[in-house]
């Protein structure tokens, strides 16, 4: 397979995993949106996590909502638990990597918010912590996932939602993540402040 042929084939798989996100996951992703509406409408705020590129994704939904979307609005509550870098190095210094969102979200977080997790395959331990964090606050839960949803899938409460990208393969599902945080930002501006 030349070059091209691979760049072409990408294209092809990410267009297609995109197709088959939305036809299984546009009912969700409204829901999600309308959670984290009513939670901002509540004075509440979105925590978001996630490790390596799942870091990334949570950092730039946090910052779209900071900041701006695609139009001129006043900023939204968001926190990024994945980019305070003192804190998140005392934490797996003093304690364990597994506890570095688990324990911003106990100081942070308040009943009715919002925690937007990010992870291709439900396995990691620091998400898995963060979420039963929340559970203990009584914070809805959002996870962006994807694969088999990994062993988080099944401490979720009937209250959460999963929104697993129906692939294997960690680019696609994280550029259908990236595209999902991309919807969820329009919703809630569109909810928010209408066209």
């Amino acid at each position: 397979m030349s070059l091209q042929q691979r760049i072409i084939s990408n294209f092809t798989d990410s267009i297609q995993t995109k197709q088959d996100s939305m036809n299984v996951l546009a009912e969700l992703i409204e829901f999600a949106a309308q959670k984290i509406v009513a939670a901002l409408l509540n004075d509440k705020k979105v925590l978001t996590c996630g490790n390596g590129g799942s870091a990334c994704d949570a950092q730039h939904f946090s910052s779209e909502m900071l900041n701006r979307f695609e139009r001129e609005r006043p900023a939204l509550p968001a926190i990024a638990l994945s980019t305070d870098m003192a804190t998140i190095t005392s934490i797996a210094n003093d304690y364990h990597f597994d506890d570095i969102f688990a324990k911003q979200l106990r100081a942070l977080g308040q009943s009715g918010d919002i925690l937007l997790a990010y992870t291709t395959s439900g396995h990691s331990n620091n998400i898995i912590k963060a979420v039963t964090a929340a559970h203990e606050k009584d914070i809805t839960c959002i996870i962006l996932s994807g694969k088999e949803g990994g062993s988080l899938a099944p401490l979720l409460y009937e209250s959460d939602i999963e929104i697993r990208v129906p692939s294997l393969s960690t680019a696609r599902i994280q550029e259908v993540h990236l595209l999902i945080s991309h919807c969820l930002c329009d919703l809630i501006d569109h909810q928010l402040f209408g066209n």
